[in-house]
């Protein structure tokens, strides 16, 4: 079992902190709201630090989990950030959704302390977290993805190893994409067939059994056709990756044209007062009266 070190506590977060104390690991905690992390360390019997560099001292591994290139570089830099307390051969490794760009840059300054880096965003959402399912995508080199695996596994149904640092960005990258475009689709159809006077519920059970089916359609067709969405992946967090994703295609030259328009749907869901509902809210532009 080694010495862990978890840096945010968010709906993510917190519970993979969880998986990690129960599958034994020695884990110290660090969350910006320091209430948050004691109240953590009371309910799993870990330890709460008062700063990131503190939480990171003496830990084999350091994970985090935040919400944006900025709060992660307010984490990791700094005489109390994460790389201020962490020891030559340890491992970090970042699961927020950030930009390919922040990755490459911490793993750069990883390098001359002699630190292994891997950025590893996930994929499952929040139920993943709890249930100790998430997807992970990882980037960066094999022998510290393999001696970081067995930990990660504590809270993941699947790594993967996708390439060098800013890998694992770039693959979340293209899982977003691709939930939005299937998204977007499948409230077109949902809606068409509720114009046209079918049973919404009736045509996911049937269609879903075919080419069409996905893990959206399974999971999100009939809330859609219930109008229900407080729950999931919020539309929020959604656009601030479609965003990571549509800057990347400027500069490597991919072409994401549905990418973009999805996006800006978005953003009229947000302007109807939606920016906490799920992802698959985007029917509702559709149905609005």
């Amino acid at each position: 079992m080694a010495k862990v070190a978890f840096i945010g506590l968010g709906v993510m977060g917190y519970p993979m902190a969880g998986h990690l104390q129960k599958n034994g690991h020695d884990v110290t905690v660090y969350n910006r709201t320091a209430a948050k992390a004691k109240k953590w360390a009371k309910e799993y019997g870990g330890k709460s630090a008062a700063t990131p560099a503190t939480a990171a001292k003496g830990a084999d591994f350091v994970f985090s989990c935040v919400g944006n290139d900025d709060d992660l570089r307010s984490v990791v830099n700094g005489k109390n950030g994460i790389l201020a307390g962490m020891s030559k051969g340890a491992t970090y490794c970042d699961h927020t959704t950030a930009s390919a760009i922040v990755a490459r840059e911490i793993d750069a300054q990883c390098k001359k302390l002699g630190i292994n880096f891997l950025d590893g965003p996930v994929s499952g959402g929040q139920a993943g977290a709890e249930n100790g399912k998430l997807t992970v995508m990882v980037g960066g080199k094999k022998k510290a993805f393999t001696t970081a695996k067995p930990v990660i596994d504590s809270y993941a149904v699947a790594v993967t190893l996708m390439g060098p640092a800013g890998s694992g960005q770039i693959t979340k990258m293209v899982n977003q994409v691709c939930i939005a475009g299937l998204l977007q689709g499948l409230s077109e159809g949902l809606a068409f067939a509720q114009k046209a006077g079918l049973d919404a519920k009736l045509v996911v059970e049937c269609i879903s059994k075919g080419a069409a089916g996905s893990w959206q359609m399974a999971n999100r067709g009939n809330t859609m056709a219930d109008d229900k969405f407080d729950f999931g992946f919020a539309v929020e967090w959604m656009r601030k990756d479609l965003g990571i994703a549509l800057q990347e295609a400027k500069s490597n030259g991919a072409l994401l044209p549905v990418t973009a328009i999805v996006d800006q749907f978005y953003a009229e869901v947000i302007a109807m007062g939606g920016k906490r509902w799920d992802t698959s809210s985007l029917i509702r532009r559709l149905t609005r009266d």
